[in-house]
C-alpha cells in the first residue's frame, strides 16, 4: 500500500491519544526523522512521549510543548563506529548483547509497566526492536516507522564475528514481527520481518529560514561555494587542510569537537544549529550516506558527494536512490582523508538533482498512525501472533533459521531466482543456435590474434560486452536516464586501436578434500561452468586516460606521467562495494624494493569499500615481490565474474587466478599453471589476510572441463586429472548462507588442527624420549626395528595428513583435549607452527575434533579416488555417496556447519531413502557441505540421468517453500586457465558507408 497524497496536516481528532514513540539509539539521525513525525502528532492535540538516548534539544528546538515527554532511556545500541566511516562488528553484536539481550527480562518487565501507567494508545518504534513485543505484552497495537531493520543490518556482522551470534538476528526478527505494520521510508531494504507495509513520501524536517537569510546570518557572500561537511563525526586520522578546498570555497563542520583547530577556509557549526536549513543554503553537501542526509540531499535538490562507510547495509539503497535523481558523486576514502577533493566538488556542482517526490513524509505518517490508534486496521488480513511469526523470515537476510523450527515463508518477499534447467533437444536447440549468433558477433567486433573461444559461451559474452563498451563510450548513451556506473567507468578504460589480453578462470566445486587441504590431504576438485574474465590492457603513462580524481592526485603530488592501476568490477551494485579502484603502481614500491605483504594488507583495508581490489592489484605486487617484475606502463583491467560470492565455490581464486593469467599474457611473462596457483595462493594469504589452502587457486589455474582435479597439499603436488565416470555426476547446490573463509569459524578450526598437530608432535617426541632411556645406551637408528620408528616420524610430522587412522586412534586421540585456551596452549607449546594464522590467547579453541577430521578426510579422498575407477554399480554409487556423508559430518563436529547446508543434506537423503526411489532404482546417493564451510554450497554425488536431474529440481523446490531461498544450482564443468590460455584481441574497425 502506497500513501503519498498531499494534505493539510493531520486532521484533528476528537480522541486525545496518547503514543508511545522509541527511538534507536544510533546515531542523530533516526531522532531528527521522528521529530516531524511527532512534530504532527501533537500539532493534532495529542501526547507523544519519546524514549530516546538523543539530546533533548534534537526534540525541543523543534517542539515546544507541554505535549511532548521525553524519557532519557536506551534499548538499543545501532552499529558500533571505530570513527565515522568504521563499524567495528563484533563490537555491534557485543554491545547489542550487553544493552538488550542480558537484560532482556527486566527491560520487558519495565516496559510493560510504563507503557500501562501512561496508557499508551499505540506504541510507534524508529526501530527499536524489543519495543514491539513489550507493546504486544501490554496488549498495546505497534507500529514500526523506518527504511532498514536490524536483523538485516546485523546478520552480516553475524558471518564475520561467529555463528554463536546468530541468536540476536533470531530475536530481533522475532520482536519485530509482533508489530502491526511497516510505515515504510523511501531509500528501504528488505524487511521481511514485516508482513503488512505502507508506504510513505520522504520524511524531511522543514526549513525555517530562506538562504539568503542563512547567508546573511553566517555573514557568507553569494559568490562564495559552500560545502556542508556531515559525517556524525570525524573520520579516524582526518585533518582538514586549507589546500582541501578549492579557492573560493568555505567548510562548514558539523560535530566538530571545541579543541579541534580549523584552517582559515573552514568553520565550525554550534552543535544545536539547525541543520536542513544550513544544508539548502551550500551548493552542496560532503559526507556519509544515512537517511537524514539523502532526503534532505534529495529534498532540497543538494548536490552530495558521499564517501562509504563498511558493513552498513542501508547504504547501498540509499546510494541507489541519490544517484538515480542525480544527486550523488562518491569519493575514494583515501582522496578524502589526503585532500584530493577538487575534482569531487567541480563534478558535483555541475549536476542536476531531480527528485520530485513528495517530502511530507513525516505528516503523512503521523496520519496513519493517529488512524491506527483509533482503531483503523491497516493489515491485509488479522492474523494471530504464531501465524505472523510464522511469516516472518526469522534470519533476515543471509542466515537460516533457528534448528527444528518450521516457518513458511510468504510470496511477498521473494529472492531473485534460479531455476534448474533440465535439457531438451528444443533447449539445445536454442542453445546451438544462441552460441552460433554469439560466435559470428565476436568474429565481427573483434580480430582475435591469439587463443581460441573454445566454444565457451560465456567468453563469447564477455567479449560482446566489450564491444558494447566500446560504443557506450562513444555515444555516451545521452538517451539513457540512468546508467550504471561501473559501465560508465568501464567505457573509458581502453583504448580499442591497442591490443586487449583476456584471461578466463573457473570457480570449483569442493567434491572431497575440502578443510582438509591446509593439513596435507588429498583432495578431488570439479572446475565449475561458472567463471571469472579479465580484461587487461598497458599504456604509456603520458597516453593513459586518467579518471579525473587519479588525474587530481598526480597533479597535486607533482608528478609527471607515472604509471598507475585502473580497475573496474562489474557487480558492484548489489553490495556495498566500490565499483572502481586506482593507485599509482609506485605505492607498491620503498625505494628501490616492492613494499612488504603486511604494509600491503594494510594499504587495502583502509577502505573497507575497496578492499575488494587487494584480489586484484595483490596480484602485480606478488609479482613483483616473487619473480621481480617491474612494471614501467600503466595498467586497465576489467573484471566480470560469474562465478557468485559467499557460496563456497572460489569466486576469490577465480579472480585471482584470472588476473595473473591476464597480467602475465599482457607482459610477456611465462608462468607455468602450477606455479601460478601458488603465487595466486600468496595474495590471498598474505594480502588478503585469508588463511586459505591451495586447492582453491590450483583448480582455477589447472583443472580440465568433466574432470577432478586430484591433488596432495604438500603444499601443492598434482598427481593428475581424475576422468568422472560417464554415469557419474556432481552438482552444487548453494544453501544462500554467505561463506567467507576470513570468517571467525574457519580460522579458528584451521588453528586448532595445528594446535593438534604440535601436540601429537609433542607426544611422540615424549615417546621417543621414554623409549631412549630404556634402550641401554643404543641410538634411534639401532631401535627403528623394534617400533620407534613411526614415532620418530611422527614427532616431526610436517602435516596431519600422513598420520594413518589407526596411529591416531591408538596413541593419540585421548591425549588431545577437547579445547584448549589460546593461552594455555602458548604457555606450553610457544606457537602452533602456522603462518598464516594467530591465535588469540582470550579464545577457546576446539582441538579434537579439528585434528581428526583431516586425518580421517585424507583416507575418505583417497577410498572416493579409488572407487571412481571401480565396476559401475549401485555399491559404487553408494559408497561414493557414504563417503560425502561422512565428511559433511566430519565438518559438523568441528563447528562448521550450518543450518541451510545441513537442510540440504538432510533432502538429499530423504530422496535417496524414499519409496520412490527403492522401486525406480536410485538417482542421488550422497551429499556434503563444502570448502571452508559455515554456509555455502553443498556438493551432490548421484547417477547420470534425467531421474537425478528432476530430484535435484525438486530439492530445490523443497529448500524454497521451507526457507523462501531459491537455491542456486551449479551444474557443468569448464577449463582451468591453463588449458584456456589467453585471447590478444583487437578492436575491428568500422567502415562507413
Amino acid at each position: 500500500m502506497r500513501i503519498d497524497e498531499e494534505a493539510d496536516g493531520v486532521s484533528a481528532s476528537r480522541h486525545h491519544l496518547v503514543f508511545a514513540y522509541y527511538v534507536t539509539g544510533h546515531g542523530f539521525g533516526h531522532a531528527t526523522r521522528v521529530v516531524e513525525v511527532v512534530r504532527h502528532l501533537i500539532l493534532a492535540g495529542h501526547d507523544v512521549h519519546v524514549v530516546t538516548g538523543a539530546p533533548d534539544f534534537v526534540f525541543t528546538s523543534e517542539i515546544q510543548s507541554p505535549r511532548l515527554f521525553i524519557r532519557k532511556v536506551l534499548l538499543d545500541c545501532g552499529a558500533v563506529q571505530a570513527d565515522a566511516l568504521t563499524v567495528d562488528r563484533l563490537a555491534s553484536l557485543e554491545k547489542y548483547s550487553e544493552t538488550a539481550v542480558v537484560p532482556r527480562e527486566s527491560i520487558l518487565k519495565t516496559e510493560v509497566e510504563w507503557l500501562t501507567s501512561i496508557k499508551a494508545d499505540l506504541v510507534v518504534s524508529d526501530v527499536v526492536p524489543v519495543a514491539c513485543r513489550a507493546a504486544a505484552d501490554a496488549g498495546i497495537r505497534s507500529v514500526c516507522v523506518t527504511n532498514f531493520s536490524w536483523d538485516f543490518i546485523y546478520a552480516e556482522y553475524v558471518m564475520a564475528a561467529g555463528s554463536h551470534h546468530r541468536t540476536i538476528v533470531w530475536q530481533i526478527a522475532e520482536d519485530y514481527s509482533h508489530c502491526e505494520f511497516l510505515i515504510r521510508l523511501p531509500g528501504y531494504c528488505p524487511m521481511p520481518a514485516f508482513r503488512d507495509v505502507i508506504d510513505v513520501p520522504l520524511v524531511v524536517r522543514r526549513l525555517h529560514r530562506s538562504r539568503k537569510e542563512v547567508r546573511k546570518e553566517l555573514e557568507i557572500e553569494e559568490d562564495v561555494k559552500l560545502v556542508i561537511l556531515n559525517f556524525g563525526g570525524q573520520p579516524s586520522g582526518w585533518k582538514l587542510k586549507e589546500e582541501f578546498l578549492p579557492p573560493g570555497w568555505l567548510g562548514l563542520l558539523c560535530g566538530a569537537s571545541e579543541s579541534q583547530e580549523l584552517p582559515p577556509n573552514f568553520r565550525k557549526l554550534a552543535k544545536d544549529a539547525y541543520t536542513p536549513d544550513i544544508i539548502a543554503a551550500s551548493d552542496c553537501m560532503l559526507g556519509k550516506i544515512g537517511y537524514g542526509t539523502v532526503s534532505e540531499a534529495l529534498a532540497f535538490k543538494l548536490p552530495f558527494v558521499f564517501v562509504r562507510r563498511d558493513y552498513f547495509n542501508e547504504e547501498p539503497f540509499l546510494r541507489n536512490m541519490l544517484e538515480y535523481y542525480q544527486s550523488g558523486v562518491e569519493m575514494i576514502r583515501r582522496d578524502l582523508l589526503t585532500g584530493h577533493w577538487r575534482p569531487y566538488l567541480e563534478r558535483a556542482i555541475s549536476l542536476k538533482p531531480c527528485y520530485e517526490g513528495g517530502t511530507n513524509g513525516g505528516e503523512v505518517a503521523a496520519q496513519v498512525l493517529q488512524e491506527t490508534a483509533i482503531g483503523k486496521n491497516w493489515a491485509s488480513d488479522k492474523l494471530s501472533g504464531a501465524r505472523r511469526l510464522r511469516d516472518a523470515i526469522i534470519l533476515g537476510y543471509q542466515l537460516q533459521r533457528v534448528p527444528g523450527r518450521e516457518m513458511a515463508i510468504p510470496e511477498w518477499y521473494a529472492n531473485a531466482e534460479t531455476e534448474l534447467r533440465i535439457g531438451s533437444p528444443t533447449c539445445q536447440m536454442s542453445e546451438t543456435d544462441e552460441k552460433s549468433s554469439l560466435m559470428n558477433s565476436c568474429i565481427e567486433d573483434f580480430d582475435i590474434l591469439h587463443g581460441d573461444l573454445q566454444g565457451l559461451s560465456d567468453t563469447m559474452t564477455f567479449l560482446k560486452s566489450l564491444a558494447e563498451l566500446d560504443s557506450a563510450y562513444e555515444s555516451e548513451k545521452a538517451t539513457e536516464k540512468r546508467r550504471k556506473r561501473e559501465r560508465k567507468a568501464a567505457a573509458g578504460l581502453f583504448n580499442w586501436e591497442e591490443d586487449i589480453f583476456v584471461a578466463r578462470a573457473p570457480g570449483r566445486l569442493d567434491v572431497m578434500g575440502g578443510i582438509a587441504d591446509y593439513s596435507g590431504s588429498l583432495v578431488l576438485q570439479m572446475p565449475i561452468r561458472e567463471a571469472c574474465h579479465v580484461a587487461v590492457q598497458r599504456h604509456q603513462p603520458s597516453k593513459h586516460r586518467l579518471w579525473k580524481h587519479a588525474l587530481a592526485r598526480q597533479e597535486a603530488k607533482g608528478q609527471s606521467s607515472t604509471p598507475v592501476l585502473q580497475i573496474v568490477s562489474y557487480g558492484s551494485e548489489l553490495s556495498n562495494r566500490s565499483p572502481t579502484f586506482d593507485m599509482d603502481l609506485s605505492d607498491f614500491m620503498d625505494g628501490d624494493h616492492p613494499i612488504s605483504y603486511e604494509k600491503a594488507k594494510i594499504y587495502f583495508s583502509q577502505d573497507p569499500s575497496q578492499k575488494w581490489a587487494a584480489y586484484v592489484a595483490g596480484v602485480i605486487l606478488v609479482l613483483m615481490t616473487e619473480l621481480g617484475v617491474r612494471f614501467e606502463d600503466s595498467i586497465s583491467l576489467l573484471v566480470s565474474s560469474l562465478v557468485p560470492e559467499g557460496k563456497g565455490v572460489s569466486s576469490s581464486a577465480s579472480i585471482e587466478v584470472a588476473t595473473m593469467s591476464a597480467i602475465a599474457a599482457a607482459h610477456g611473462l611465462n608462468i607455468s599453471p602450477r606455479d601460478l596457483a601458488l603465487l595466486c595462493q600468496k595474495v590471498e594469504n598474505h594480502i588478503v589476510g585469508a588463511p586459505c589452502g591451495v586447492m582453491d587457486q590450483m583448480t582455477s589455474a589447472c583443472g580440465e572441463a568433466n574432470k577432478l582435479l586430484a591433488m596432495v597439499c604438500q603444499p601443492a603436488e598434482v598427481l593428475g586429472l581424475v576422468e568422472i565416470p560417464s554415469h557419474v555426476r556432481f552438482w552444487g547446490i548453494d544453501s544462500g548462507i554467505r561463506h567467507s573463509v576470513g570468517g571467525a569459524d574457519y580460522g579458528s578450526v584451521r588453528i586448532g588442527a595445528f594446535m593438534g598437530r604440535t601436540i601429537i608432535k609433542s607426544t611422540a617426541s615424549t615417546i621417543m624420549s621414554k623409549s631412549l632411556s630404556n634402550s641401554n645406551g643404543m641410538n634411534a637408528d639401532e631401535l627403528e626395528d623394534d617400533g620407534l620408528e613411526l614415532p620418530k616420524a611422527e614427532a616431526s610430522l610436517d602435516y596431519l595428513c600422513n598420520l594413518s587412522p589407526h596411529r591416531y586412534e591408538d596413541l593419540y586421540v585421548k591425549i588431545l583435549p577437547e579445547s584448549i585456551l589460546g593461552e594455555a596452549f602458548l604457555d606450553k607449546y610457544v606457537d602452533h607452527s602456522d603462518p598464516v594464522t594467530v591465535i588469540d590467547p582470550k579464545r577457546n579453541y576446539g582441538v579434537r575434533a579439528p585434528t581428526r577430521h583431516p586425518i580421517y578426510e585424507n583416507f575418505r579422498v583417497t577410498a572416493f579416488k579409488a572407487l571412481l575407477t571401480s565396476v559401475n554399480s549401485d555399491y559404487q554409487l553408494a559408497a561414493l555417496g557414504e563417503l560425502l556423508y561422512q565428511c559433511h559430518y566430519g565438518y559438523s563436529a568441528c563447528g562448521l556447519g550450518s543450518d541451510g547446508t545441513d537442510r540440504l543434506v538432510q533432502l538429499v537423503q530423504e530422496m535417496q531413502h524414499s519409496k520412490s526411489s527403492k522401486l525406480d532404482g536410485g538417482a542421488l546417493y550422497g551429499a556434503k557441505i563444502t570448502g571452508g564451510g559455515s554456509g555455502g554450497t553443498v556438493c551432490v554425488v548421484g547417477r547420470n540421468c534425467l531421474k537425478s536431474s528432476q530430484q535435484i529440481f525438486e530439492i530445490q523446490q523443497r529448500y524454497k517453500a521451507a526457507t523462501g531461498y531459491m537455491p542456486f544450482i551449479f551444474e557443468g564443468s569448464s577449463p582451468g586457465a591453463g588449458k584456456f590460455g589467453h585471447l590478444r584481441i583487437r578492436r575491428r574497425t568500422v567502415k562507413l558507408n
